[in-house]
C-alpha cells in the first residue's frame, strides 16, 4: 500500500538529513514510514502510491480553502510569466500591505519576509531595539520558529523528538529567554517583577497550536496586555497559525485583544513561503531604512508569493461567511468525535477554537504543555495509524493542532467520524 513511499524514504535518507526537510515529517513520534505526497486538490491528498486521504493538516494551516484553489493557481501561473523574482519593489507589495492593513486591527505598517521563523525573529529584534532591553518571555510549548532564542521549551517539533537542550544554541542566548507555563498569569507577573525594566517583549501564540490546540483561559491574554502596559513591555502575537484563519483579522479581532506587534505566515502566503510582521507605526518605524533596527531579505515581497497570498486574503475578506462555515464544520467534527469517545469510555479532552481542533487522551483539562505531555500519547499514535489506514491524514504528532479547510464536505467529516468509531468501538 505504501511501497513507493517506503522506497522514496530510503532513497531520501541518502541525501537529506533524516530523509525529510522538516523533522515532524519523519513520523518519529508516531512510528512508521512517512507518506510521500504527489498531488492534492480541495480536501484531498494523493500519495506517491496513489492513495487518497482526507487532509486535516492542510500544509500546517495555509490551505484554508483547500489545495490547488483555482483562483490562486491561476494567479500564480499568470504572474510567473513576468518573472519569478525581481529583488526590487513592486506595486503588488503595496497592494498586499494595504490589504493586510484593511483586515488586521492595530497594524499600521507591515514588512514582508519569507517565513514565520523570520517574522518572529525580526519582531523580537525590533522589540529589543525599540525598548533597549534584551530579555523576553515566551511560553512553554509555544513554537515561534527555530531561531536560537526561541528554542527553549518550544513544544511541537522539539517535544516530538524529546529534545530538551538544543545543541548549537549558545547558553548566553537562552539566558535572555524567560519561560512561563501557558495560561499562568501569576508566573508572568513574577517574572516581570524579578526582571523589572529588563524585559523587551512577551511573545505568545494567542491560541496555541504547537502542543495541540490550547485555548487561552478567560482573562489570561487580558492580563498579559495589562502587564505589558504597566511595565513598558511589547506584546507580540505570533499569528503565524491564527492570522487570517480564526477571523479575517486573526486572533486580535476574534479575541478583541490588541498586540503591539503581530507576526504572520501560513495563510498569508496561500501555500507559498511567506511571512510578515507588523504593528503600530511608532514601533515599526524603527525598522531600516526608517530606523536603525536592521532586517533584510532578497526574496521578501517575492511576486509569486505575493500574488498567491493576495488572491487568498482578498477572497477571505470579500466572503466573511467562510469563517462561519469553517467554524460550523469544525464544531460538527467535534460533536461527532465527542459522541464516539464518550461511548468508548476512554479518558479524553477535545480542544477547539475556530477551525483548529485537537484530541488529547487525558482525564483532565489540557491548558498547557505539561497537561498535553501527560496525556496518553501512545494511544494517539495508534489512533493516527488507524486513521491513516482509513484514508484520514492527521498531524503525525500529538503535539500538533489539526487544521480544517472549507473544502471539506460534511460527507468527509462523517467518513472521519465513522473511521474513529471503528477504531475506538472495535
Amino acid at each position: 500500500m505504501y511501497n513507493k513511499s517506503i522506497s522514496l524514504f530510503s532513497r531520501a535518507q541518502e541525501s537529506i538529513p533524516g530523509g525529510v526537510n522538516s523533522p515532524v515529517r519523519a513520523f518519529k513520534s508516531v512510528g512508521g514510514t512517512p507518506v510521500f505526497m504527489d498531488k492534492a486538490k480541495g480536501a484531498y491528498l494523493y500519495d506517491a502510491d496513489g492513495n487518497q486521504y482526507i487532509d486535516y493538516i492542510n500544509s500546517w494551516g495555509p490551505m484554508i480553502l483547500g489545495h490547488a484553489y483555482d483562483p490562486v493557481v491561476k494567479a500564480i501561473q499568470e504572474k510567473a510569466a513576468f518573472s519569478t523574482s525581481f529583488g526590487a519593489p513592486t506595486e503588488l507589495e503595496i497592494e498586499m500591505a494595504e490589504l493586510i492593513r484593511s483586515m488586521a486591527p492595530n497594524v499600521d505598517l507591515v514588512r514582508m519576509v519569507s517565513s514565520g521563523t523570520e517574522a518572529c525573529m525580526s519582531a523580537l529584534r525590533l522589540a529589543r531595539g525599540y525598548t533597549g532591553r534584551n530579555k523576553f518571555i515566551k511560553f512553554e510549548g509555544c513554537y515561534h520558529g527555530h531561531a536560537d532564542a526561541f528554542l527553549v521549551k518550544a513544544g511541537s517539533g522539539v517535544a516530538t523528538f524529546n529534545i530538551q537542550t538544543v545543541p548549537g544554541v549558545p547558553g548566553n542566548v537562552s539566558e535572555d529567554t524567560l519561560t512561563a507555563p501557558y495560561n499562568d498569569l501569576d508566573a508572568v507577573m513574577r517574572l516581570a517583577a524579578e526582571h523589572k525594566g529588563e524585559i523587551a517583549a512577551i511573545i505568545i501564540e494567542p491560541v496555541a497550536g504547537n502542543m495541540g490546540c490550547i485555548i487561552p483561559q478567560e482573562g489570561f491574554l487580558e492580563g498579559l496586555r495589562a502587564v505589558c502596559d504597566a511595565e513598558g513591555i511589547l506584546l507580540i502575537f505570533d499569528e503565524v497559525m491564527t492570522g487570517f484563519r480564526l477571523a479575517a483579522g486573526g486572533a486580535q479581532e476574534r479575541l478583541k485583544i490588541n498586540a503591539d506587534l503581530v507576526t504572520y505566515g501560513k495563510v498569508i502566503g496561500g501555500g507559498m513561503p511567506v511571512g510578515a510582521f507588523g504593528g503600530k507605526k511608532e514601533i515599526m518605524q524603527h525598522i531600516a531604512p526608517l530606523g536603525n533596527v536592521y532586517q533584510a531579505g532578497t526574496l521578501s515581497g517575492n511576486p509569486i508569493a505575493m500574488i498567491a497570498g493576495y488572491t487568498l486574503l482578498k477572497e477571505l475578506k470579500e466572503n466573511p461567511s467562510i469563517y462561519k462555515e469553517l467554524d460550523e464544520k469544525t464544531a460538527y467534527l467535534h460533536k461527532g468525535l465527542d459522541e464516539v469517545l464518550q461511548q468508548s469510555g476512554i479518558p479524553y479532552v477535545i480542544n477547539r477554537f475556530g477551525s483548529m481542533i485537537s484530541v488529547h487522551f487525558s482525564g483532565h483539562p489540557v491548558n498547557n504543555f505539561t497537561d498535553a505531555a501527560s496525556a496518553n500519547n501512545t494511544l494517539f499514535n495508534e489512533f493516527f495509524h488507524a486513521m491513516l489506514a482509513e484514508g484520514i491524514y492527521l498531524p503525525p504528532s500529538a503535539y500538533e493542532t489539526w487544521f480544517l479547510s472549507n473544502a471539506l464536505t460534511y460527507g468527509d467529516l462523517d467518513r472521519t467520524i465513522a473511521a474513529a468509531r471503528r477504531f475506538f468501538l472495535k
